[in-house]
C-alpha cells in the first residue's frame, strides 16, 4: 500500500519541532508531504526557525486534502483570528479522512468547528485554556495522543511523533511502525502519560485559612502523619466537616491530595538523588515501596525505577 499524502499546516509563530519531528516520521515512511499556511512564502517558528510553505490557503483545494496535521505553538491564539486560514480548515476537516492536531494546535479545528463534542489532548500548559474556551470539547490531558473517530490529537511538542507513528502503523502496518522507530531511535509506543512531564496543576487553590493550613502543612512535611484525624485537627474542624469543605475547595478528598503530594515529592527526589526507592517511601509517606510503585502507577503511568532512569540529572549519563 502506498503512503497517502499529508497537509501540514503552520502559521507565525508555529512550534518547530511540531512540524519537524513528525514531518521526519511521515518522511522515513515514504509518505509524501506539503506544507500549507495561510500565505505561501516564508513563515517563522516561534523559534525564529523560517520554513517555506510552497502554499497558502488559496492555492489548495481543501476538498482533495487526505490527513491535516494542524501544528501548535505560541502563533495559534492569533492564527485562529485568522478567517481565511480557520475557514479552509474547516472546509478541508469536513472532507479529509483525518484530521488531526499536534500540540496547541488543537486551538485551530477547535475553532473550525470540527471537534464539537470530541475528547481531545493538548499540552497540559494549555488544558485548562482550551477547557474555558471550548467547553464544547472533552478535554483529557494525561494521553499521549487520544483517536476520536477520524479526528487525532496529541500532547506537546514531542508527542507529535508519537502520534505520527500511530498514523503510520494504522496506514502501513505495525512492521514499517516499528522499522521508523529503530530508524528515529524512538519508543513506537511511548510508556506512561504526560503526568511524567507535568508540574502539579491537579487541584484548585484553597479559599479559606483552615484548608490552606491544611495544604501547607501536607506541602511542608509529605512524609508525616496526614490521616483525617490527623489534618481535622490542624484545620479545626471535625473531619466530616473537613472532608466536605476540602473536597469543595480543592476539588479532590484529602486523602487523594495527600497521595499526590507525595507522588510529587517521590518524583523529585528519584530525579534528584540517589537514595533507594525503599528509602524514599518511607521518607515520602508510602511505607513500602511496593505502596510507592502502586501509586505512580495510577498517577504517572510508569513504575519509580523507570522514572528515575527517564528523568535523573544528564550527568548521570555522561
Amino acid at each position: 500500500m502506498d503512503a497517502p499524502p499529508i497537509c501540514f499546516v503552520v502559521f507565525d509563530g508555529f512550534q518547530s519541532l511540531d512540524l519537524t519531528g513528525p514531518y521526519e516520521v511521515f518522511d522515513h515512511a515514504g509518505y509524501r508531504s506539503r506544507i500549507v499556511a495561510p500565505r505561501a512564502g516564508l513563515v517563522r517558528s516561534r523559534s525564529g526557525l523560517p520554513v517555506y510553505a510552497e502554499f497558502g490557503v488559496d492555492d489548495v483545494d481543501p476538498g482533495g486534502v487526505d490527513t491535516l496535521v494542524v501544528v501548535g505553538g505560541a502563533g495559534v491564539d492569533a492564527a485562529r483570528l485568522n478567517s481565511a486560514l480557520v475557514g479552509w480548515i474547516a472546509a478541508a476537516g469536513a472532507t479529509a479522512r483525518r484530521v488531526t492536531s499536534v500540540c496547541s494546535g488543537v486551538f485551530l479545528p477547535a475553532a473550525a468547528g470540527l471537534l464539537r463534542g470530541r475528547r481531545v489532548t493538548t499540552h497540559w500548559k494549555r488544558r485548562d485554556q482550551l477547557a474555558a474556551e471550548h467547553p464544547e470539547l472533552i478535554v483529557d490531558c494525561d494521553p499521549i495522543f487520544i483517536r476520536d473517530g477520524r479526528f487525532w490529537t496529541s500532547a506537546g511538542v514531542t508527542a507529535g511523533m508519537d502520534l505520527a507513528l500511530a498514523l503510520v502503523e494504522e496506514d502501513l502496518g505495525r512492521d514499517v511502525a516499528h522499522e521508523v522507530a529503530r530508524e528515529l531511535v524512538m519508543f513506537l509506543r511511548r510508556p506512561g502519560s504526560q503526568s511524567q512531564f507535568s508540574v502539579p496543576l491537579w487541584s484548585a487553590q484553597p479559599s479559606s485559612d483552615p484548608i490552606r493550613a491544611v495544604v501547607d502543612a501536607v506541602h511542608a512535611s509529605p512524609g508525616a502523619r496526614h490521616g483525617i484525624g490527623d489534618l481535622a485537627e490542624r484545620a479545626g474542624l471535625s473531619p466530616r466537616h473537613l472532608q466536605r469543605r476540602f473536597t469543595a475547595e480543592l476539588g479532590v478528598p484529602p486523602a487523594a491530595y495527600v497521595e499526590r503530594v507525595r507522588v510529587e515529592a517521590a518524583r523529585r527526589a528519584l530525579a534528584e538523588g540517589d537514595d533507594p526507592v525503599e528509602a524514599i517511601a518511607r521518607r515520602c509517606g508510602f511505607g513500602t515501596a511496593e505502596t510507592l510503585r502502586r501509586a505512580f502507577h495510577r498517577h504517572v503511568g510508569v513504575p519509580p525505577s523507570d522514572y528515575r532512569h527517564r528523568f535523573r540529572s544528564t550527568r548521570e549519563c555522561a
